[in-house]
């Protein structure tokens, strides 16, 4: 069976900037945008009492995105975040005045007229694009990497996009994409991974995805949690996983918990730039074969990257099996838990979270993570069963089996 591999984060400190992106001000304002929406509501934050208690710690807390506008992920956040700031910079606006009812209106039609917005995808983001384009009257593009799933494109294209399934791998895609996106009148590249020169979109995404980890810090405070003292989340560009770092070392500024970042072994681009601990940036080639489709990703988000090196205290690179665990531990809960129906990309914290406090191999990890009987975790199911014929494999027929 694959290891888990994991490395303390060694890397040199930089000037920290990329941290004001995820101020709580920032993100308030794509808190502010969703809320606009009418299909919003708050995703639950599921308390595993249970399975805190068997497994040793004080608490668990899993948001649950399965339940976000309908579309089983939280990827829409950053998408929709996007677009609306596109817009607004390009009438000379404030963000506050893209509401829904106004991006949806005929005289948004008439003031900005139609743009194509492109993307490269694995699914959930392509699909957030796709509705959200649908939605607020625009077009949408999207390219798939190889081995994409059909149930993840045909839920993209009932959405009205133009979509493909191209024979590369994502990193691939994301660059055809972008190509596309310039020669294509009003084309726009709205994607979460950023390189030099590609910094604004990006950055709006991640300010986007804050609005989910706002949601769960106001739901563990009305849970009676000041702050949890470990908060575990998955990283594929690193987009997320910035975000969520970058929101929570500035909501809990004087005293962060220890962020745990993971990754899938296939595709660990950020666990290979930490454990090279000279700050640069390693990409990861190769097909990428995974089932975490959504973290298949072997280039890193530059702005994310630079919270993660500041702020992350540890990097854990992931074998498939770690996540198929997580699944089926979340689908068939301690009696008295809520259930959290996780896809493969969401349920890798808790294969891993499990995987620490129960065996022996990885007690080393566990002591320098500080995983006792006093920790409560945060965790983030980013994603429902999004691919339900291998959701069924893994949970109902033991795909990807621990032993």
């Amino acid at each position: 069976m694959e290891q888990i591999k994991w490395v303390g984060n060694c890397m040199p400190k930089t000037d920290d900037k990329q941290l004001a992106v995820m101020h709580l001000d920032e993100v308030a304002k794509a808190r502010a945008f969703h809320k606009s929406f009418p299909q919003y509501a708050v995703t639950p934050l599921a308390q595993l009492s249970g399975m805190a208690k068997h497994l040793g710690l004080h608490g668990l807390f899993v948001k649950d995105e399965s339940y976000r506008f309908g579309l089983n992920a939280f990827k829409v956040l950053g998408g929709s975040f996007a677009m609306a700031c596109y817009i607004a910079q390009e009438l000379g606006r404030d963000v506050s005045e893209m509401t829904y009812d106004y991006l949806t209106s005929q005289k948004l039609k008439d003031e900005f007229g139609q743009a194509t917005f492109f993307t490269a995808t694995d699914g959930n983001h392509g699909r957030g694009v796709a509705w959200a384009a649908n939605k607020l009257g625009q077009k949408s593009v999207v390219l798939m990497p190889k081995g994409s799933v059909q149930s993840r494109f045909d839920n993209i294209a009932k959405e009205g996009a133009k979509v493909t399934i191209e024979e590369v791998n994502y990193d691939a895609c994301v660059r055809r994409a972008n190509a596309l996106a310039a020669q294509t009148e009003h084309g726009v590249m709205v994607q979460d991974t950023a390189w030099d020169g590609y910094e604004k979109i990006p950055t709006w995404i991640m300010q986007g995805y804050g609005t989910m980890a706002c949601e769960a810090g106001e739901q563990l405070a009305e849970a009676g949690i000041d702050r949890p003292t470990h908060v575990f989340v998955q990283a594929g560009v690193g987009s997320l996983a910035g975000a969520v770092v970058g929101y929570f070392a500035n909501r809990y500024a004087d005293d962060p918990p220890k962020f745990i970042v993971m990754e899938a072994q296939a595709a660990d681009c950020i666990y290979q730039g930490a454990k090279a601990a000279d700050g640069d940036i390693r990409f990861v080639e190769g097909d990428l074969q995974t089932i975490m489709a959504g973290l298949a990703c072997g280039e890193p988000n530059t702005i994310s990257w630079d919270i993660l090196k500041n702020h992350t205290s540890y990097f854990v690179s992931c074998p498939d099996w770690v996540s198929a665990k997580g699944m089926r531990m979340l689908g068939a809960p301690i009696k008295g838990d809520p259930q959290v129906v996780s896809g493969e990309s969401g349920a890798v914290g808790m294969g891993l979270i499990a995987t620490l406090m129960q065996s022996d191999t990885y007690q080393d990890l566990k002591k320098e993570i500080g995983l006792d009987e006093n920790s409560t975790i945060l965790m983030f199911s980013t994603e429902g069963d999004t691919d339900p014929e291998n959701y069924r494999k893994i949970v109902w027929n033991g795909a990807y089996p621990t032993e």
